[in-house]
């Protein structure tokens, strides 16, 4: 299994939505325990079990809504979770496993899917059939290309795929029409062409790829409040920046750049800019300093 740090996003809406009340629906972490209760049964949790395979007894909990069977041996997700129809919230994290098997499209239901830090090297078609879907995580696999099923499922809010081997994105990505919440950072990404962002995106990481320029479409994304693309090797920023009209933050760090054009000082919901290691003149960054007197400058 790959090894890999994970930063977790101060953003992450998957974190919230997989928050669940623990005296109305306590976690069970023992299959026993669970087939025994007098009470429905709604959670369940074999976290850093050492399983190799699922307890076959696990599908007849029917009203499972929540499972979470991350830091196992598994080597292929088995047959009985996709018995469990009422699954919202997904966790299968930290294992070992090569491929979502076609069953994945049972699972209607589910709004919270992370499998992070697996052997996968695509994705199933089929995840296209999970329509209720808010948040994908699929951190740290084999992945080179984008998921195109995840294109097919315009409810996706927050999709997390750092930590891949990505280097193509099909121009289909504004067709995620919810999507807030995109992390791409540490892959093989070099050329982003002209591709098209979703209207509704909020927090945009593309830090540690390989992108020499950025899209113009991207300064369309009127949205935007959270942009991170340092660690690139992007050597100018186009006069077009001034359309993220609602930028907050933006991280231009260890890139290639020499200047900023000077409509960057349009964007007056802009409090931090971050442009430490690039080799930007210091009487450039006075200039940027009277230019946008309301945000705090790191160089």
């Amino acid at each position: 299994m790959k090894k890999l740090i994970l930063l977790t996003s101060v953003f992450s809406l998957f974190l919230a939505n997989a928050q669940i009340d623990p005296v109305k629906y306590p976690t069970f972490t023992n299959i026993d325990e669970a087939l025994k209760s007098e009470k429905t049964v709604y959670s369940m949790s074999f976290r850093e079990k050492g399983l190799f395979n699922i307890p076959p007894g696990i599908s007849k909990l029917k009203s499972l809504f929540f499972l979470n069977i991350m830091g196992n041996k598994l080597e292929k997700m088995d047959q009985e979770i996709f018995e469990l129809t009422e699954l919202e919230i997904l966790n299968v994290n930290e294992n070992s496993i090569k491929y979502i098997p076609d069953e994945i499209g049972n699972l209607k239901k589910l709004n919270s899917f992370s499998m992070n830090l697996n052997s996968l090297t695509s994705v199933n078609p089929n995840i296209a059939k999970l329509q209720n879907l808010k948040a994908v995580h699929l951190d740290a696999n084999n992945l080179n290309v984008f998921p195109e099923a995840l294109m097919n499922i315009p409810a996706l809010e927050e999709i997390n795929l750092q930590g891949n081997q990505i280097s193509i994105i099909a121009d289909r990505l504004d067709r995620i029409k919810n999507l807030k919440f995109l992390n791409l950072s540490e892959n093989q990404i070099n050329d982003l062409g002209n591709l098209s962002f979703p209207k509704n995106l909020k927090y945009l990481e593309l830090q540690q790829n390989a992108i020499v320029k950025l899209p113009e479409n991207l300064f369309k994304a009127q949205n935007l409040e959270f942009l991170n693309i340092s660690n690139n090797h992007i050597t100018e920023i186009s006069s077009q920046i001034k359309g993220l009209k609602n930028i907050v933050s933006m991280n231009l760090a260890n890139n290639n750049l020499k200047d900023i054009p000077e409509e960057i000082g349009q964007l007056k919901k802009l409090k931090t800019l971050i442009l430490t290691g690039n080799s930007i003149e210091k009487i450039k960054i006075e200039r940027l300093k009277k230019l946008m007197p309301e945000t705090q400058i790191y160089f």
